[in-house]
């Protein structure tokens, strides 16, 4: 019996992704959506908050704030707060999510205050071009396209509890090849990685034309 149940999940899942990553979004309607669902914890701008309790989401790619979105609606990813926003009441179908999404993906970006004291962003450094650049891109922008995230500009604290939660089995929807990239780092190594990325400034990244075409 669990074995076509289990075939159900993953098909509602997916079928709930495809069908919002694929929708035309309507930008308007994502605006109000996030106006009444994200606002009070990402703020006005996206920028989230400065002590990296909640990420900043501005000029994400709006691929990966599908896939996040899904993923919390699927319990492939947890977090109370956005469980809470991310269900039918609030968010009642994939287009809903496409359009928030779009909206999200539209905001400038930001630049947080949240880094680290710097004693290993250089050796963060290093370490982003050895394994993180030859997917997230040199200057950290990730690729809408390929659905990967925009790290440059993130809370540091946010990023430092986002690593010790994919490898301590917090985070289920953690890519597996990044687990084992991440096994062998020390804890040099991961804050000189959030500290690098925290002080890249997403502004000047180029933004890549969304594949979620508003309307």
């Amino acid at each position: 019996m669990s074995l076509p149940l289990l075939t159900f999940a993953i098909s509602d899942y997916q079928q709930e992704y495809e069908a919002a990553n694929h929708a035309a979004a309507n930008w308007v309607h994502g605006e109000a959506l996030y106006n009444d669902t994200c606002i009070t914890c990402h703020g006005t701008d996206g920028g989230g908050r400065q002590d990296g309790d909640v990420p900043a989401i501005a000029a994400q790619h709006p691929q990966v704030i599908i896939r996040q979105l899904v993923d919390y609606r699927h319990d492939r990813r947890w977090d109370l707060r956005m469980e809470h926003f991310t269900d039918r009441h609030r968010l009642v179908d994939a287009q809903d999510v496409a359009d928030v999404a779009a909206f999200i993906g539209a905001l400038p970006p930001t630049r947080t205050t949240n880094v680290g004291d710097g004693e290993y962003a250089d050796h963060g450094h290093a370490l982003y071009e050895r394994l993180c650049a030859s997917c997230h891109g040199a200057s950290g922008g990730g690729s809408n396209a390929q659905g990967i995230p925009r790290l440059a500009g993130q809370h540091y604290q946010y990023l430092m509890r986002q690593l010790h939660d994919a490898l301590e089995g917090r985070r289920p929807n953690f890519p597996a090849e990044h687990k084992t990239l991440l096994q062998p780092l020390e804890r040099a190594d991961l804050v000189g990685l959030a500290d690098y990325l925290s002080r890249l400034d997403a502004r000047v990244v180029p933004l890549e034309p969304p594949t979620v075409r508003g309307r």
